[in-house]
């Protein structure tokens, strides 16, 4: 019985080998991070700033989409952004390397240089945890979303006179862009003369038949998963069976 049991759990172990070593060479790398991500900042993530500051510098591997949206938050939740501003491109202290699908095949691509955003702070009502949100689109389509917290330790400032905390959210367009949706069409005027004909519906070509990168796995999955059975119909004979085969014997 144990020789047929190691032969049956040795299959199985080399199927699995096998499927493992099969996805490793079929399946790409994933992208290391999405596009126009953070790249650095300053302050730096989870550092302590000192001293009251106008503004928090953001640079991202792109330049922010017009309409992205940054806030503020002191420790007790209140907002302190006072909007934010472009400005000019930095080196970055560190290459940040992001992929491309080129092809059917990630490539990289590496940048040296920082877009920045500069968001405006206008008053440090409080000592504590400070948090920087950001949320943009890249220009592949892809969402930028994330945060930059830092603790301030420095003197309590005054709000500027006639202040008021700002409340608003994302812009319309850049929710449309995040939830990947198009701008509303214009409205164009009838012709107010001459007969207007009904255009012909598009024609919509035939999709031909593309092996994706997924069929290759979902076949080498199938494989393993026959190989299995086949090694558990080799199953031995049970003990029980062999004993009542001996006493007719």
């Amino acid at each position: 019985m144990r020789s047929g049991s190691t032969t049956a759990v040795t299959t199985i172990r080399l199927a699995v080998l096998t499927v493992v070593a099969a996805l490793g060479v079929v399946l790409p790398a994933g992208p290391a991070a999405a596009h126009g991500q953070l790249a650095m900042s300053d302050p730096v993530q989870d550092s302590t700033v000192d001293q009251p500051r106008a503004d928090v510098a953001l640079y991202f591997t792109e330049q922010p989409a017009s309409f992205a949206w940054f806030t503020v938050t002191a420790p007790s939740g209140q907002r302190v952004d006072g909007g934010w501003r472009g400005g000019e491109p930095k080196r970055l202290d560190k290459p940040v390397q992001e992929y491309f699908l080129v092809e059917g095949k990630f490539e990289p691509k590496v940048y040296n240089t920082g877009f920045p955003a500069l968001v405006t702070v206008s008053h440090w009502p409080e000592q504590g945890l400070y948090v920087v949100a950001y949320q943009s689109v890249a220009s592949d389509g892809e969402a930028v979303k994330g945060q930059l917290r830092f603790t301030y330790s420095g003197q309590a400032t005054p709000a500027p006179a006639g202040w008021t905390a700002p409340t608003a959210g994302p812009s319309e367009a850049l929710t449309r862009a995040l939830n990947k949706e198009s701008a509303p069409a214009a409205t164009q005027a009838a012709p107010t003369a001459g007969p207007q004909q009904a255009l012909p519906p598009p024609v919509t070509p035939a999709t031909p038949f593309v092996l994706t990168d997924w069929l290759l796995p979902a076949l080498l999955i199938v494989g393993v998963g026959v190989m299995i059975w086949l090694a558990a119909r080799r199953a031995p004979v049970q003990p029980e069976k062999k004993r009542r085969k001996a006493a007719l014997r």
